[in-house]
């Protein structure tokens, strides 16, 4: 009696079991952004290296997501307390995601209001030819604010109990964010500068590129979503 009151859970918290999936994801960032700093200096084997960290980083979120998912689906280890922390942690998360890309737009602005003498005291520097604000990034910039809008239209659905609004808001987000990233990867083979074009060209790919990197894990989240929505994993009150 006594060992199974010691096996009885007396708070609504969720205990995880043991998981090599920290270490593995540590071992694929590392691959990731040391390849990365490799490949882009044409190191012998910075490519090789910066694609398993890719392919490391995308087996870790598939198998974390299933534990993940069968703990809360088929366990019910998340609980209401353990929900609630589930929402403060990707508040803390968006936030933390809001200083990375301050950074850039601190970058941006220091080198724009106060242009140095190396570039030709101008903004944009001389002989770089600027993309355009009103050509493919203008409707990149329709297809983010459409995305948000199609997706918040999903998310009431599942909210109103209505699944199949659900699935198009979400199909229609899916569409919206291949077509951004499709559009993001046509604009860099047609412009005109590199990202090894004094500050220019590194502000803009570096500032860019993580956005698009952005864009495309919250293509394979949504996509994961709508999976799991057509099997009829998401309630009202658990989403």
């Amino acid at each position: 009696m006594r060992i199974k009151a010691k096996m009885v859970q007396r708070h609504p918290f969720h205990l995880v079991d043991p998981s090599p999936w920290p270490l593995v994801a540590a071992f694929g960032g590392l691959s990731l952004t040391f390849g990365g700093v490799l490949f882009m200096h044409n190191y012998e084997g910075g490519g090789e290296l910066l694609c398993l960290g890719v392919l490391t980083i995308l087996y870790v979120m598939f198998t974390w997501w299933r534990d993940i998912i069968r703990e809360a689906l088929f366990e019910g280890q998340h609980t209401v307390a353990v929900q609630q922390g589930l929402r403060m942690g990707m508040i803390l998360f968006i936030v933390s995601e809001v200083m990375f890309f301050f950074a850039f737009f601190w970058a941006f602005f220091t080198s724009s209001i106060s242009p140095v003498f190396n570039i030709g005291g101008v903004w944009p520097p001389t002989d770089i030819v600027a993309i355009s604000p009103w050509g493919l990034p203008f409707l990149n910039t329709i297809l983010l604010l459409s995305s948000g809008a199609s997706v918040t239209w999903a998310h009431h659905a599942i909210v109103g109990g209505f699944k199949k609004e659900a699935m198009q808001g979400l199909g229609i987000t899916l569409a919206f964010a291949i077509a951004f990233t499709a559009m993001q990867g046509f604009e860099y083979s047609a412009a005109p500068f590199g990202m090894s074009d004094i500050v220019y060209g590194s502000v803009f790919y570096m500032a860019t590129g993580f956005h698009g990197f952005h864009v495309i894990i919250g293509t394979i989240f949504l996509a994961i979503c709508t999976f799991r929505l057509s099997l009829y994993h998401f309630s009202r009150q658990h989403h």
